[in-house]
């Protein structure tokens, strides 16, 4: 494999690897702060980081902008607004199942999009339905699956927020701008497109005494800086080197990250089924990367 194409598998690992652990820091926080007043912070403290690691600013162009636009209403502010509100309203099961369908919805939307018909090769297709077996495996783990059909369309929305967001990035990969200044960017947009729903959360300002809790401060560092500054740029970063759908494919290990996560470190339990679950999930995920026949590994979607 070229060495250029195994930093981009790397880069989407990596990145599914952190956001699969971020769901302890972000339970524990919502304690005391807003789901909207999380995401707010934890931009904030990525801008600042990025700002600081690439002060190199990306031109204002018309041409280009729309597409910036476009990822931070998506990709930041709709994904995050409608997968948190989605959380109050349906189980954590069918979040983590649905969610997980995420590069189907981008295959579609780059067969719709781009004409791109490998996108849903039978090793695409394949390896989704392998893995969606062992993520409904995972997440249903001694629970029932059920249906919340208002809280399930919002986390469908979600991944098709996310769907838009990848393929918004891949475009703007082609104007060959920095990984992190576009992300710096696309976080920017994102906090103005969150502002607006601030009014409508429950955040309490008084309580100023949050931010001097070591733990509480500490969790949202890492969600600001590892999970956000560092784990979108990658993201984007994968996505400029592979192509949008081979990037998304690795959500499919977000759930046997954190499930493998809460057997090491929270002492959960996992039974054969769980173990039966992560092989059929990992399966999935290495068919999906598998190239198609009579096609450059290398090529991108």
């Amino acid at each position: 494999m070229d060495r250029n194409i195994l930093s981009g598998h790397i880069a989407a690992l990596f990145t599914t690897t952190v956001w699969g652990v971020t769901y302890v820091s972000t339970k524990y926080l919502v304690e005391s702060f807003a789901p909207a007043e999380i995401l707010l912070i934890r931009l904030f403290i990525a801008v600042s980081l990025l700002s600081a690691v690439c002060p190199k600013k990306i031109s204002f162009s018309f041409r280009t902008e729309k597409y910036f636009i476009l990822a931070g209403l998506t990709g930041i502010c709709l994904y995050f607004m409608l997968e948190n509100h989605a959380l109050t309203i349906t189980t954590a099961s069918n979040v983590g199942i649905i969610v997980a369908s995420a590069p189907l919805f981008t295959g579609l939307l780059s067969w719709l999009v781009y004409g791109d018909r490998q996108a849903l090769s039978w090793q695409f297709i394949t390896g989704f339905i392998v893995s969606i077996s062992g993520i409904v495996m995972l997440s249903l783990r001694g629970s029932d699956l059920s249906v919340h059909p208002a809280g399930d369309l919002l986390v469908i929305l979600a991944c098709i927020s996310w769907a838009v967001y990848s393929l918004t990035i891949k475009k703007l990969s082609s104007y060959g701008f920095n990984s992190i200044a576009v992300t710096r960017r696309v976080f920017l947009w994102g906090i103005i497109f969150i502002l607006p729903f601030l009014p409508f959360s429950d955040i309490n300002i008084d309580n100023f005494s949050r931010y001097a809790d070591l733990s509480y401060l500490g969790n949202l560092l890492f969600l600001g800086s590892i999970a956000s500054a560092a784990c979108f740029a990658s993201w984007n970063y994968a996505v400029k080197i592979i192509g949008a759908v081979k990037t998304c494919i690795y959500i499919y290990a977000g759930p046997v990250i954190t499930v493998l996560f809460a057997f090491v470190f929270l002492k959960e339990q996992l039974n054969l089924s769980g173990f039966a679950g992560c092989a059929l999930t990992i399966l999935g995920l290495i068919i999906s990367t598998m190239p198609a026949p009579g096609r450059s590994a290398s090529k991108k979607e």
